[in-house]
């Protein structure tokens, strides 16, 4: 179930939808013993195949290269540049380069008329429901986009 509280935005003074978490972000370990439970693996190996992840991916990503994981999707690096920009291709050096982000498409299906009809990591049963708290702009801590803020535990 996903949860949604109102949110009415400065820019136009209108209301909107906008989703929220609750509770604790769900640990490493609670998804290395849901993917045991799920597979032939142990929790202990899923655990530790979990936690060498992030390195992996990130090996590969500075290698230059995109990772696709089936059912998950693709993550790949963005550099961020400093400044304006310059004037001509000449000019243009790996200095201007001020960070890197991570980026991720979910996978996706398509139908034979190439529409998305899935996402990975989108339940097609999900179902929303309003969160009991109050109503807020972003001033008042509502945030301000998707994901939002992070609400109480409902069952705490």
């Amino acid at each position: 179930m996903g949860f949604f509280k109102k949110v009415k935005q400065k820019i136009n003074g209108m209301w909107y939808p906008q989703s929220i978490t609750v509770g604790k972000p769900v640990t490493t370990d609670e998804v290395a013993k849901r993917l045991a439970i799920e597979s032939t693996v142990s929790p202990a190996d899923t655990f530790a195949v979990l936690k060498s992840l992030g390195s992996v991916l990130g090996s590969y990503m500075a290698d230059g290269r995109t990772v696709k994981l089936d059912g998950v999707g693709t993550f790949y690096y963005t550099a961020v540049a400093s400044g304006n920009g310059v004037d001509s291709p000449d000019k243009v050096t790996a200095k201007q380069i001020t960070g890197v982000r991570v980026r991720f498409i979910p996978e996706t299906s398509r139908s034979s008329n190439n529409q998305v009809t899935t996402r990975s990591l989108v339940d097609s049963n999900i179902f929303w429901e309003e969160w009991g708290g109050k109503s807020t702009t972003p001033s008042e801590g509502g945030g301000g986009g998707e994901g939002g803020g992070e609400a109480p535990d409902p069952a705490a």
